[in-house]
């Protein structure tokens, strides 16, 4: 089985206009998406499709086969169809920016519906040839409007680490502005996790986060551990994000307002009815 657990240290650290760092606990589930079926019927707490204390769903996930909103050319949406698996979404993905996965894997880092409660900040695809070497990377980015943007991450480069910096155009949070960049470094997933994406205006890095970890069997054992150990981890990660807010408002850091900058936020699927206002009759 190549699917695991990591448990993971998250760092987010802010440079300015004021300083503030930010570190927690979490852990990931790393599923390898053509093992789906076989973790459903190999694990009690983990099904596929079902009510568990874990349960992943597919439509929950990659939602390119909805509309697509603000859209602009360089985004090239994947043709993804109605009744498409999650699998196929994100290989169509990959085929509109020029990468053939045929016959290979995909590795979704990310956490599964808790209790049926649902939130991830980020999701991270990593992508695998038939040969089993990186080729691509993906990162699915969600707000906490329940907004969802997926970044092309890119092939590796020579070091074999993924990189690549593009313009962040999507609302993650009141304290950052949509023109900034996002700066994104992946290793490939080993027995350790290692990601760091960064927050730049121009040439200043103005916030970093890091997610760091070290991998696990995935087992009823260590999910049952897991989840004594950090109970309740969605509703703990969403009150997290909200306490850390609370903390840079106390610092009155500047902060934007989402409806402010709806046609800057680009390329998102779901999108809040902040930026598709209904039209008075």
């Amino acid at each position: 089985m190549t699917s695991s657990l990591y448990e993971c240290h998250i760092l987010h650290h802010r440079f300015s206009p004021r300083v503030n760092r930010f570190l927690y606990r979490v852990f990931f589930f790393a599923i390898d998406l053509d093992e789906l079926d076989a973790l459903h019927q190999r694990l009690r707490l983990f099904s596929v499709g079902q009510r568990n204390l874990y349960s992943f769903r597919d439509a929950d996930f990659f939602p390119t086969h909805e509309a697509v909103h603000n859209a602009t050319p360089a985004a090239r949406p994947a043709p993804a169809a109605d009744g498409q698996t999650l699998k196929a979404r994100v290989v169509a993905f990959l085929a509109a920016h020029e990468v053939d996965l045929t016959g290979g894997k995909i590795v979704l880092v990310t956490l599964p519906r808790v209790l049926g409660y649902l939130f991830n900040p980020v999701s991270f695809y990593f992508c695998y040839d038939c040969r089993g070497q990186p080729i691509a990377a993906v990162a699915e980015v969600t707000n906490t409007f329940r907004e969802v943007k997926p970044y092309f991450v890119g092939r590796p480069a020579a070091d074999g680490r993924f990189r690549c910096r593009m313009p962040k155009e999507f609302y993650v949070s009141p304290f950052s502005d949509v023109d900034v960049s996002f700066a994104f470094m992946l290793r490939p997933l080993t027995d350790r996790l290692a990601v760091q994406i960064d927050d730049y205006i121009g040439d200043a890095r103005t916030l970093t986060s890091v997610l760091t970890g070290a991998q696990h069997p995935l087992t009823d054992a260590r999910l049952a551990w897991f989840t004594v150990k950090y109970p309740f981890i969605t509703l703990r990660v969403v009150f997290l994000i909200h306490w850390h807010a609370l903390q840079l408002w106390w610092k009155r850091l500047p902060w934007f307002a989402k409806a402010a900058r709806a046609d800057r936020q680009r390329d998102l699927y779901r999108p809040h009815r902040s930026l598709t206002p209904s039209r008075k009759l």
